[in-house]
């Protein structure tokens, strides 16, 4: 059987009547999502459902409904028997890769990014900031546009070899995508609440540390790797120091892809809303290699069939 990495989408991935079919389909999904409602006082299945898009795409509201769509996922993966090698998560998804490796159960999984939702929002309106994806630079040149204007502006997600999104206060944001346009490359403002990833979000940072801190991570099942390092790891401890980090760290997902390659991973498994990260991998990874989306309990026949 080949290697098989398993990653899990995070804000960006949503849209109306995501996790509908997993509902659907039985009790798994049904518990997975009366889990979230529980965890985070907010009636997801109805927002997933109808929405509207602007409110289910709030932070306070997206992150507990994308993580539960994750979790339906991943169930219906082992359900099928899906076995990974190793997990990973973009931003909020990584919560949704310690589920699936066991370092944390699918409730503190669940309460935790609840948690994180509401920080990130509290500040978000205290500190508001914005975010837009360079496309055509190399991550070297996205830091180096970014020093070369005033203001609080860094990378926040090395998504592929020649797309780096960009955050902070606003008009360093906008200032940062002219200079990338008057170089040839493409800006693209992203439609975020807040500055993710960067330190106008500080103070979110250090009570989720805080939060954090004294829970019990169990060793992984499989390799994890964190995005703060994109070094795969078996150390529940080094899952953790990470994790303290991750909202204020650049999401290393080039160096991810990377890693699991590496690590000799021949199939990637998205499990969750949409295909970004699929359409991410597929530009880091080389031809040949198997990118598989798993969005709802039909996507599974196609896991059965390479696996």
């Amino acid at each position: 059987m080949p290697k098989v990495a398993v990653v899990f989408p995070g804000q960006g991935s949503q849209c109306l009547g995501m996790g509908q079919a997993w509902i659907q389909a039985g009790p798994a999904g049904q518990d997975i999502f009366a889990l979230a409602e529980k965890a985070s006082g907010l009636p997801l299945i109805t927002l997933c459902q109808q929405g509207p898009l602007e409110e289910l795409t709030r932070t306070v509201n997206l992150q507990p409904a994308v993580i539960a769509v994750d979790l339906c996922c991943w169930q219906g993966l082992v359900s099928a028997g899906v076995k990974p090698h190793a997990v990973a998560g973009h931003s909020v998804g990584e919560y949704a890769a310690l589920a699936a490796a066991g370092v944390l159960s699918p409730a503190q999984c669940l309460e935790l990014i609840t948690l994180r939702g509401r920080l990130m929002d509290r500040d978000a309106i205290a500190n508001p900031g914005a975010m837009a994806a360079i496309m055509g630079a190399g991550p070297e040149e996205v830091a180096a546009l970014c020093q070369e204007v005033e203001g609080e502006v860094q990378p926040a997600n090395y998504n592929t070899p020649a797309q780096t999104v960009i955050t902070g206060e606003r008009q360093a944001v906008a200032a940062a995508g002219a200079l990338a346009k008057e170089r040839g490359f493409k800006a693209i403002p992203l439609k975020v609440s807040g500055a993710w990833h960067s330190p106008l979000i500080a103070a979110a940072g250090r009570d989720m540390a805080e939060a954090l801190a004294p829970l019990e991570f169990a060793a992984p099942a499989c390799l994890h790797v964190p995005n703060t390092t994109g070094e795969p790891t078996a150390d529940a401890a080094v899952i953790k120091n990470q994790l303290m980090k991750q909202l204020t760290a650049p999401v290393r997902w080039v160096q991810t892809i990377q890693a699991l390659l590496d690590q000799g991973v021949e199939v990637f498994i998205e499990a969750g809303p949409k295909n970004v990260l699929a359409g991410l991998i597929k530009k880091t990874a080389p031809a040949g290699t198997t990118v598989l989306n798993v969005q709802e309990p039909g996507d599974l026949d196609q896991v059965a069939a390479v696996l």
